[in-house]
């Protein structure tokens, strides 16, 4: 069983002994994502903790959006419920990039593949080799967005 998986159970069982609502319930729901995620398909398997990282990043991603979507309905007490979990969420996930980090990785992969000439032609190919270097580091959007920038 991968190391990650075994905190989160640990970190579960704790939270549950404190009587911790918010952790307990976001903890119970991204284990039941990564459950899900390992009987999916043909057959099931364990995940590594490359694989569950990519499990919290969607749940993460989840999170954001569902509070930017009640943020703007007007319903701030669900959008800080789910900001929350996603807080909760972000704990696990390794450091996130900044912006210039992000484009420091783009203009290496514009370098790397020669794409310079090339243009919006070329997304494709650096997006190829940056996506595998940020994977559950960074949005995959801001990422898209910088090498638009750079490539336009």
């Amino acid at each position: 069983m991968s190391a990650l998986k075994d905190r989160l159970r640990a970190d579960l069982t704790t939270a549950m002994k404190a009587r911790d609502e918010l952790r307990s319930s976001t903890l119970r729901m991204v284990l039941t994502a990564i459950t899900n995620a390992e009987v999916a398909g043909k057959e099931a398997r364990e995940l590594s903790d490359d694989d569950i990282i990519g499990v919290l990043s969607t749940e993460a991603k989840r999170r954001r959006e569902a509070a930017a979507a009640f943020e703007e309905g007007g319903r701030t007490e669900m959008a800080a419920k789910e900001a929350a979990e996603g807080e909760v969420i972000a704990e696990y996930l390794p450091a996130q990039l900044g912006e210039a980090e992000i484009a420091e990785l783009v203009s290496a992969a514009i370098a790397q593949t020669g794409a310079a000439g090339e243009g919006m032609r070329a997304m494709g190919k650096v997006m190829g080799v940056v996506t595998p270097q940020v994977k559950g580091r960074a949005d995959g959007g801001a990422v898209a967005a910088e090498v638009r920038r750079q490539l336009g």
